[in-house]
């Protein structure tokens, strides 16, 4: 398998693009949970370009009826990326202290559960600033949101076959 780059910049542009809007290409999760980590998955795949197509424990996306939970799923996503080993993005938890735009935080509540996932789109003097859809935003300080915890996913790499 090939190594490669993951591309911040591109994550970044499909973010800044689609922040307020939807992308007819996927389905639009707001009224059926939230579309955040659906979003997510579309700004990681906008700068990976490279799916696993792994039955149940791999991530995409080809119809709402044809996709992984991972792709979706705000605790999916995350076992996906942290212990994936084969195509596709890969990524390692750390502190929102080390996050890169293109990155994810995940904001979860007292009992553990997670259940939003902005994505990265600057660090500036120490602030991280995010963008999401469910409430959507573009360019909003992670500050400025109400959690119990938070975890860092930073994407490594990408592996293509």
């Amino acid at each position: 398998m090939e190594l490669t780059e993951y591309d911040r910049k591109a994550a970044f542009e499909y973010a800044k693009k689609w922040a307020f809007r939807r992308n007819p290409a996927y389905y639009n999760f707001d009224k059926i949970g939230g579309d955040c980590t659906n979003f997510a998955s579309q700004c990681i795949y906008a700068g990976a370009r490279t799916m696993n197509f792994t039955p149940t424990f791999g991530w995409y996306y080809r119809s709402i009826d044809d996709r992984s939970p991972a792709w979706t799923g705000v605790e999916y996503l995350y076992n996906f990326l942290v212990a994936n080993d084969g195509a596709g993005p890969f990524a390692e938890q750390r502190d929102i202290t080390g996050l890169e735009v293109g990155d994810i935080a995940q904001l979860g509540n007292a009992t553990g559960d997670f259940y939003h996932s902005p994505v990265v789109v600057a660090v500036r003097r120490g602030k991280i600033y995010v963008a999401a859809h469910t409430y959507d935003a573009f360019m909003r300080p992670l500050s400025s949101y109400r959690y119990a915890r938070i975890r860092g996913i930073h994407i490594l790499g990408i592996r293509k076959e």
